[in-house]
């Protein structure tokens, strides 16, 4: 299994993750609002494409933890 800190969540996984609403993805505005919760720089995850699991996975927050969990399936299967 890859791990979190080699596991890289795209902003392509951001926007198809299943979402709590049942509606695909999460938004930006979501997104700047977790990483602003968190101290991550949401300027940067937008540069880069992403995020390393690892630092989602360290907030402990549950819309984290189901795209790191979403992203890691999407990763094992290929896609």
């Amino acid at each position: 299994m890859i791990s979190d800190d080699e596991l890289f969540v795209t902003l392509e996984h951001m926007h198809s993750v299943p979402a709590f609403n049942g509606r695909a993805g999460f938004c930006h505005k979501g997104g700047r609002a977790l990483a602003a919760r968190y101290g991550l720089d949401w300027g940067q995850i937008v540069n880069d494409g992403g995020i390393v699991a690892s630092k989602l996975v360290a907030t402990g927050d549950a819309m984290a933890m189901h795209l790191v969990e979403f992203a890691r399936q999407e990763v094992c299967d290929g896609q």
